[in-house]
């Protein structure tokens, strides 16, 4: 997030560079880049003449040198921007010739998306000497619940850690659907509020009571007869309730609570960075530690692999969502 900053403070400051390839497994931050530099280098007049976006499905290495290589039209640059450029992978390379000698008075952008360019050649090399080459990863589950408070800071707005959390574990690291679930909120939330988890079940579209942090909450309490109320309703609603992320989510309970129970220093700060969860859920964790020791953990986890590997249609016939989740239970409680 920092580097994006740096490249837009740039961009304000008038130090343009003539490429900018921007590649990379997230696509979040390429986008914002590529809109940003769409809206702002050039004003709404110039733009008409002087701005185009090509699309890598369409388009030759060839068809965007000879676009980049015009001269602007009564204006101080143009602007091309390449969408979807990974279509152009295997000719990429082709790019180095005109990356040596960039036209000065064009803006070419590469949104590369998903994949990255080898460091190791030279078209890599010359587009870093002579342009910018930024590589947008992705981030650590555990390092999302950050980037959430720092955009929302941003906004001026706060959020509460387990609504944090639910986006999260509901999302997972796709930096996209998490913003637009933001934007959202943010429409019918003033600046200032903070957002709780009751907004977030009530706006996105999360059952207050069913749903996976429910699960793993009656899980660890061996609450058997919630746990088994939940899984009936996911049962019966299993496209907001994926079968493969409910055991998913599961699985990475206990191979959490595996952690827990090796380590020496149970320090509540320690225990969160090497579960790589949020403090605010560590309740959760100590009680179902309590209730879990390390053997069973150990048969758990084993059986879950079972759990996840019929949940993907391997080695099971006429076994419907409800069964397996009845089938995971069975083997977590007994």
């Amino acid at each position: 997030m920092d580097e994006v900053i740096k490249i837009v403070n740039d961009i304000k400051a008038g130090t343009i560079k003539p490429i900018y390839f921007l590649m990379g497994e997230e696509p979040y931050y390429i986008d914002k880049l590529s809109d940003y530099i769409e809206e702002t280098i050039l004003t709404e007049e110039e733009k008409g003449f002087n701005q185009t976006v090509l699309y890598g499905r369409d388009v030759s290495i060839d068809d965007i040198v000879s676009t980049a290589k015009r001269y602007p039209m009564m204006a101080e640059r143009q602007v091309v921007i390449v969408k979807e450029a990974q279509e152009l992978s295997r000719t990429i390379d082709k790019l180095e010739t005109y990356a040596e000698n960039p036209m000065p008075t064009t803006v070419l952008v590469f949104c590369y998306k998903y994949k990255t360019l080898d460091k190791r050649k030279k078209v890599t090399k010359v587009l870093a000497k002579n342009g910018l080459v930024y590589e947008s990863k992705k981030l650590y589950e555990n390092q999302v619940g950050d980037w959430i408070k720092r955009v929302l800071a941003g906004k001026k707005y706060t959020i509460e850690p387990k609504a944090s959390a639910m986006l999260v574990e509901f999302l997972g690291t796709d930096l996209s659907r998490i913003n637009n679930e933001l934007e959202k909120l943010k429409i019918i939330l003033p600046p200032g509020s903070s957002i709780t988890a009751h907004h977030i079940e009530e706006n996105i579209g999360f059952s207050k009571d069913f749903n996976v942090f429910e699960l793993r909450k009656a899980i660890g309490e061996r609450n058997q007869l919630k746990a088994y109320t939940i899984a009936e309703n996911f049962a019966q609603n299993p496209k907001d309730n994926p079968l493969v992320m409910t055991t998913g989510l599961v699985f990475s309970f206990f191979v959490q609570l595996l952690k827990y129970h090796g380590l020496k220093d149970k320090n509540p700060k320690n225990v969160a960075t090497v579960l790589g969860v949020n403090p605010y859920f560590l309740k959760d964790y100590d009680v179902a530690v309590k209730n879990y020791p390390m053997r069973k953990v150990s048969q758990i986890v084993g059986a879950l692999r079972d759990i996840d590997v019929k949940s993907k249609g391997v080695g099971v016939n006429a076994l419907s969502n409800g069964d397996l989740l009845k089938e995971m239970l069975f083997h977590i409680f007994n």
